[in-house]
Protein backbone atom coordinates (compact mmCIF):
# COMPACT_ATOMS: atom_id res chain seq x y z
CA UNK A 1 0.00 0.00 0.00
CA UNK A 2 1.26 3.70 -0.47
CA UNK A 3 1.92 5.99 2.38
CA UNK A 4 -0.96 8.56 3.16
CA UNK A 5 -1.19 11.96 5.14
CA UNK A 6 -4.39 12.93 6.76
CA UNK A 7 -4.45 16.61 7.74
CA UNK A 8 -6.45 16.82 10.53
CA UNK A 9 -6.13 20.49 10.97
CA UNK A 10 -6.95 22.18 14.55
CA UNK A 11 -7.94 19.32 17.52
CA UNK A 12 -8.11 19.12 20.62
CA UNK A 13 -5.66 16.64 21.87
CA UNK A 14 -7.76 13.68 23.66
CA UNK A 15 -9.71 14.07 20.74
CA UNK A 16 -6.48 13.16 18.20
CA UNK A 17 -5.35 10.66 20.94
CA UNK A 18 -8.25 8.32 20.50
CA UNK A 19 -8.47 8.45 16.84
CA UNK A 20 -5.05 8.35 16.70
CA UNK A 21 -4.92 4.81 18.40
CA UNK A 22 -8.12 3.93 16.54
CA UNK A 23 -5.84 4.12 13.50
CA UNK A 24 -3.45 2.36 15.16
CA UNK A 25 -5.91 -0.78 15.24
CA UNK A 26 -6.50 -0.13 11.65
CA UNK A 27 -2.74 0.00 10.43
CA UNK A 28 -2.37 -3.83 12.62
CA UNK A 29 -5.33 -4.77 10.87
CA UNK A 30 -4.18 -4.01 7.51
CA UNK A 31 -7.25 -1.94 6.41
CA UNK A 32 -5.15 1.36 6.01
CA UNK A 33 -1.24 1.84 5.08
CA UNK A 34 1.31 3.56 6.48
CA UNK A 35 0.29 6.86 7.81
CA UNK A 36 1.38 10.69 8.73
CA UNK A 37 -1.16 12.47 11.05
CA UNK A 38 -0.31 16.14 10.68
CA UNK A 39 -2.37 18.37 13.25
CA UNK A 40 -2.21 21.20 15.53
CA UNK A 41 -3.59 21.08 18.99
CA UNK A 42 -5.29 23.53 22.12
CA UNK A 43 -2.35 24.01 24.93
CA UNK A 44 -2.02 21.02 26.28
CA UNK A 45 0.69 19.20 28.44
CA UNK A 46 1.29 15.75 27.98
CA UNK A 47 3.29 13.01 30.23
CA UNK A 48 4.84 10.46 28.84
CA UNK A 49 6.32 7.04 30.69
CA UNK A 50 9.27 8.95 31.98
CA UNK A 51 7.04 10.86 34.02
CA UNK A 52 7.10 14.50 35.39
CA UNK A 53 6.51 15.86 38.91
CA UNK A 54 2.80 17.44 38.89
CA UNK A 55 4.56 20.47 41.00
CA UNK A 56 6.21 21.63 38.40
CA UNK A 57 3.92 21.36 35.55
CA UNK A 58 1.85 24.82 35.00
CA UNK A 59 -1.55 24.74 36.81
CA UNK A 60 -3.43 26.58 34.60
CA UNK A 61 -2.99 24.15 31.49
CA UNK A 62 -4.74 20.12 31.13
CA UNK A 63 -2.06 17.72 31.85
CA UNK A 64 -2.68 14.21 30.21
CA UNK A 65 -0.62 10.84 30.35
CA UNK A 66 -0.43 8.88 27.46
CA UNK A 67 2.26 5.61 26.83
CA UNK A 68 5.06 7.39 24.49
CA UNK A 69 8.14 7.33 25.75
CA UNK A 70 9.68 10.84 27.47
CA UNK A 71 8.61 12.72 30.30
CA UNK A 72 6.49 16.38 30.05
CA UNK A 73 6.07 18.04 26.89
CA UNK A 74 4.27 20.96 25.48
CA UNK A 75 1.58 20.97 22.48
CA UNK A 76 -0.48 24.02 21.31
CA UNK A 77 -0.73 26.67 18.45
CA UNK A 78 1.74 27.58 16.02
CA UNK A 79 3.53 23.99 16.76
CA UNK A 80 3.43 21.45 13.87
CA UNK A 81 2.40 17.51 15.69
CA UNK A 82 2.80 14.81 13.37
CA UNK A 83 1.75 11.26 14.33
CA UNK A 84 3.22 8.16 12.38
CA UNK A 85 1.25 5.59 12.08
CA UNK A 86 4.00 2.83 10.72
CA UNK A 87 4.00 -0.82 10.29
CA UNK A 88 7.44 -2.28 11.83
CA UNK A 89 6.66 -5.75 10.86
CA UNK A 90 7.35 -5.20 7.23
CA UNK A 91 10.38 -2.88 8.15
CA UNK A 92 12.93 -5.22 9.83
CA UNK A 93 11.39 -4.32 12.99
CA UNK A 94 14.17 -1.77 13.27
CA UNK A 95 12.96 0.93 15.68
CA UNK A 96 16.25 2.85 16.76
CA UNK A 97 16.03 3.00 12.69
CA UNK A 98 12.11 4.29 12.49
CA UNK A 99 13.43 7.31 15.17
CA UNK A 100 16.29 8.40 13.09
CA UNK A 101 14.35 8.39 10.60
CA UNK A 102 11.34 10.22 11.96
CA UNK A 103 13.90 12.71 13.12
CA UNK A 104 15.30 12.93 9.03
CA UNK A 105 12.12 13.81 8.33
CA UNK A 106 11.28 17.19 10.05
CA UNK A 107 15.27 18.05 9.33
CA UNK A 108 14.32 17.80 6.00
CA UNK A 109 11.46 19.62 6.17
CA UNK A 110 12.46 22.63 8.04
CA UNK A 111 16.17 22.75 5.82
CA UNK A 112 13.81 23.02 2.76
CA UNK A 113 12.99 26.35 4.48
CA UNK A 114 16.44 27.16 5.61
CA UNK A 115 17.01 26.25 8.82
CA UNK A 116 19.73 23.92 9.32
CA UNK A 117 18.11 21.22 11.42
CA UNK A 118 20.11 17.86 12.32
CA UNK A 119 19.47 15.05 13.99
CA UNK A 120 22.44 14.50 17.06
CA UNK A 121 23.88 11.43 18.33
CA UNK A 122 22.89 11.05 21.94
CA UNK A 123 20.20 13.52 21.75
CA UNK A 124 16.15 12.45 20.94
CA UNK A 125 14.58 15.13 18.65
CA UNK A 126 15.56 17.80 16.14
CA UNK A 127 18.44 20.58 17.03
CA UNK A 128 19.44 23.23 15.12
CA UNK A 129 23.48 24.19 16.02
CA UNK A 130 23.42 20.88 18.38
CA UNK A 131 21.95 23.21 21.47
CA UNK A 132 18.64 24.41 19.90
CA UNK A 133 15.97 22.03 19.84
CA UNK A 134 12.89 22.43 17.01
CA UNK A 135 11.26 19.58 17.31
CA UNK A 136 10.27 16.58 19.94
CA UNK A 137 10.03 13.12 19.21
CA UNK A 138 8.26 10.60 21.27
CA UNK A 139 6.95 7.32 20.06
CA UNK A 140 5.28 4.35 21.18
CA UNK A 141 5.10 0.74 19.92
CA UNK A 142 1.98 -1.83 19.76
CA UNK A 143 2.18 -5.30 17.98
CA UNK A 144 5.36 -3.74 16.22
CA UNK A 145 2.80 -0.56 14.91
CA UNK A 146 3.60 2.67 16.03
CA UNK A 147 1.96 5.96 17.20
CA UNK A 148 2.15 9.52 18.34
CA UNK A 149 5.35 10.86 16.85
CA UNK A 150 6.98 14.64 16.79
CA UNK A 151 6.06 17.67 17.43
CA UNK A 152 7.74 20.68 15.63
CA UNK A 153 8.05 24.23 16.72
CA UNK A 154 7.11 26.13 13.77
CA UNK A 155 5.43 29.49 15.45
CA UNK A 156 4.83 27.88 18.65
CA UNK A 157 4.99 30.77 21.77
CA UNK A 158 8.30 29.33 23.41
CA UNK A 159 7.30 31.19 26.63
CA UNK A 160 5.25 28.21 27.96
CA UNK A 161 8.46 25.92 27.50
CA UNK A 162 10.06 28.09 30.13
CA UNK A 163 7.32 27.13 32.30
CA UNK A 164 8.70 23.96 33.59
CA UNK A 165 11.25 21.39 32.12
CA UNK A 166 9.76 19.80 28.71
CA UNK A 167 11.50 16.48 27.80
CA UNK A 168 14.13 16.91 31.53
CA UNK A 169 15.39 19.80 29.98
CA UNK A 170 15.72 23.73 30.38
CA UNK A 171 12.70 25.59 29.01
CA UNK A 172 15.31 27.92 27.05
CA UNK A 173 16.76 25.26 25.10
CA UNK A 174 13.46 24.96 22.90
CA UNK A 175 13.45 27.01 19.67
CA UNK A 176 11.42 27.28 16.60
CA UNK A 177 11.35 28.15 12.77
CA UNK A 178 10.05 31.76 13.02
CA UNK A 179 12.68 32.24 15.67
CA UNK A 180 15.77 30.62 13.59
CA UNK A 181 14.07 32.62 10.26
CA UNK A 182 13.42 35.91 12.10
CA UNK A 183 9.96 36.20 10.06
CA UNK A 184 6.75 34.63 11.13
CA UNK A 185 6.27 31.05 9.56
CA UNK A 186 2.89 29.56 9.07
CA UNK A 187 2.55 25.50 10.62
CA UNK A 188 0.73 25.28 6.86
CA UNK A 189 3.73 26.38 5.25
CA UNK A 190 5.45 23.34 6.72
CA UNK A 191 2.58 20.50 5.25
CA UNK A 192 4.04 20.41 2.27
CA UNK A 193 7.65 20.13 3.17
CA UNK A 194 7.03 17.23 5.69
CA UNK A 195 5.03 15.50 3.58
CA UNK A 196 7.66 15.49 0.78
CA UNK A 197 10.31 14.17 3.43
CA UNK A 198 7.60 11.81 4.73
CA UNK A 199 7.58 10.20 1.22
CA UNK A 200 11.14 10.25 0.67
CA UNK A 201 12.32 9.27 3.83
CA UNK A 202 9.61 6.19 4.22
CA UNK A 203 8.64 5.70 1.00
CA UNK A 204 10.39 2.15 0.63
CA UNK A 205 10.22 -0.50 3.24
CA UNK A 206 13.56 -1.26 5.04
CA UNK A 207 15.62 -4.62 4.77
CA UNK A 208 14.67 -6.98 7.98
CA UNK A 209 16.82 -6.94 11.18
CA UNK A 210 17.42 -8.39 14.02
CA UNK A 211 14.40 -7.44 16.92
CA UNK A 212 15.50 -4.67 19.15
CA UNK A 213 15.75 -5.28 22.99
CA UNK A 214 12.23 -5.06 24.10
CA UNK A 215 12.42 -2.51 26.16
CA UNK A 216 12.84 0.03 23.08
CA UNK A 217 9.78 -0.27 22.00
CA UNK A 218 8.19 2.12 25.13
CA UNK A 219 11.60 4.01 26.19
CA UNK A 220 11.70 6.25 22.85
CA UNK A 221 11.90 9.26 24.47
CA UNK A 222 10.73 13.41 23.16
Amino acid sequence: MALEVREWGATEYVDALTRMRALRSERSAGHIPDTLILTEHAPVITVGVGGADPAKLPADLPVVPVERGGMATYHGPGQLVGYAIVDLDLRGRDVRRFVHDLEEVVARAVGTLGVPAVRVPGKRGVWVEGTRKIASVGIAVEGWVTFHGFALNVDVHLEEFARFEPCGLPGNVMTSVTRELGRPVSVTELHAPVRAAWESVFGAPYARAVDPPAALVAAVSP
